[in-house]
């Protein structure tokens, strides 16, 4: 198999990936979104006081007009982010579920007081701090999360600015090292094979000797593992 066909197939894998990734994150935003919707329409068709402190039920939840008005904003926002673009739709759901789990915590405080404006009970409580939880997961899964795979259309933008510090320090970008030459000179070998094959330029030993390494999850055991593939420097270019 030559190297053409071998660079398309890793193209076309990183295209899969993407959108399988991409899909996830849209999905994630807009049921979740719509879910907002439907709570936020059940309230105003029941004509709720918009700041009241009581509140009334709605889907097992308690509610008001003003939290209705939310809901909608906040779904409309998930919505709009997860047409736009599965991107677009993970930074939003990180950034909406960090506000949800910021308003259980804050309303647990309130509950049963004159500042309780969105008529929080304890199950909206729990309500807020799950969607949270899932909005952050989802938003972040295969993104911020765990060591990125090489098709992942993020590994680009976590190995890019890498070691490109081009002096033989002991530490490159943060990452503690030993100091050696060698292994300062092995960590920017591995940082250029890793962009090569984010850029699909890389040969197929290349890219088998980067995908080996899948697995090693820290930077400094993964650098020390490629020291140890290549110990005379003779690095498949």
């Amino acid at each position: 198999m030559s190297s053409t066909d071998t660079s398309g197939e890793a193209r076309a894998a990183e295209e899969r990936a993407a959108h399988r990734l991409g899909l996830l994150h849209r999905t994630g935003s807009v049921v979740i979104g719509l879910g907002l919707w439907v709570f936020a329409v059940l309230g105003f068709v029941q004509r709720l006081d918009f700041f009241s402190t009581q509140g009334q039920p709605v889907l097992g939840l308690s509610s008001n007009g003003l939290l209705s008005a939310i809901s909608v904003v906040f779904g409309a926002i998930l919505i709009g982010a997860g047409i736009r673009g599965g991107r677009l739709s993970s930074t939003v759901q990180v950034v909406v579920g960090a506000l949800f789990l910021l308003s259980g915590i804050v309303n647990v405080l309130v509950l049963n007081s004159d500042l309780n404006l969105l008529a929080f009970r304890m199950p909206n409580v729990i309500f807020s701090l799950v969607v949270g939880g899932i909005l952050l997961t989802v938003g972040s899964w295969g993104r911020f999360t765990g060591r990125l795979r090489a098709d992942s259309p993020y590994s680009r933008e976590r190995s890019v600015g890498t070691f490109e510090d081009p002096q033989l320090s002991p530490e490159l970008s943060g990452i503690d090292l030993e100091g050696s030459a060698a292994e300062a000179a092995a960590a920017r070998e591995l940082a250029e094979a890793e962009r090569a094959v984010a850029e699909h330029r890389a040969r197929p030993e290349v890219v088998a000797e980067v995908r080996a390494l899948a697995g090693v999850r820290r930077p400094e055991d993964r650098i020390h593992a490629w020291q140890q593939r290549h110990p005379g420097g003779a690095a498949p270019s």
